[in-house]
């Protein structure tokens, strides 16, 4: 029996590990308010940015390890203060900043409260490939997920690949968590920023001999970045330094390390 159960983990693993979640559009938040003037400042997140992240080399890491019990609560109470307001009230832009912060703050604390962990994959239940389809929050009343805010809010509501470049999972692999706070008021610039850096490192693309080495997100999302192989090239080559050849043999890769500053 032990070994039909472990047989089972193994030929499922796989599955759940490389399963990408498609846009999957819920009415329910596709509300905003053109003529709202609530904005945030969303400055208490950038304080526990400014004193946590680090940047090193390509990554910008986070020091779980130092966070202090003043400081959990001071992200608890930020993540509170946004989820007690109902979002679709807000403009679009303020909108989208809100639910950015909200995903990656969230994020933070997942990790904050597992802390030491290898990966965020090790989260979540038995059966699990990390945290992402736990119910985290509350907003307006309906409990959420990390994949709703991502897949069921972001990605169909916007339609922006560069979201993929904002929301972050706390991996090596990942579109770094930026060291600003998502702002409505420079909202562009920041995607703009977050793009440009994750396109030019290696992480994002990379020449490994005679092929390229692309994150893995180009191939999950191919659809968000043009819908095939070509559409993918052409969305990077908007950013990249040194542009990609059109006909060139693409391999992926993901590194789910967390990514954390020391230790």
């Amino acid at each position: 029996m032990q070994k039909h159960f472990i047989l089972l983990l193994w030929l499922v693993f796989p599955l759940i590990s490389q399963a990408a979640p498609k846009a999957d559009y819920w009415a329910m938040w596709d509300a905003h308010n053109p003529d709202s003037q609530a904005t945030f400042t969303h400055h208490s997140w950038q304080v526990l940015l400014d004193k946590y992240l680090q940047s090193q080399g390509q990554h910008t890491l986070f020091n779980y390890a130092a966070v202090t019990d003043n400081d959990k609560a001071t992200l608890d109470h930020y993540i509170d203060m946004l989820t007690a307001r109902d979002p679709r009230t807000l403009t679009k832009d303020e909108q989208y900043a809100y639910w950015v912060n909200l995903y990656n703050a969230v994020t933070v604390k997942l990790i904050i409260a597992e802390y030491p962990v290898r990966s965020i994959t090790k989260l979540g239940g038995l059966f699990s490939f990390g945290p992402w389809d736990d119910e985290v929050v509350t907003v307006a009343g309906e409990p959420l997920t990390l994949n709703d805010i991502e897949h069921r809010i972001l990605r169909p509501l916007w339609q922006d690949p560069r979201t993929h470049y904002a929301v972050n999972c706390a991996s090596l692999g990942c579109p770094n968590l930026q060291p600003q706070a998502f702002q409505a008021s420079a909202l562009d610039a920041q995607l703009e920023h977050a793009a440009y850096t994750f396109i030019n490192s290696d992480k994002g693309v990379s020449q490994q001999g005679e092929k390229w080495q692309l994150s893995s997100i180009y191939e999950w999302f191919e659809a968000d970045f043009g819908g095939d192989k070509q559409g993918v090239i052409a969305h990077i080559n908007q950013y990249r330094d040194i542009p990609l050849p059109q006909e060139a043999t693409l391999e992926y890769d993901y590194n789910w390390d967390l990514n954390q500053l020391g230790n």
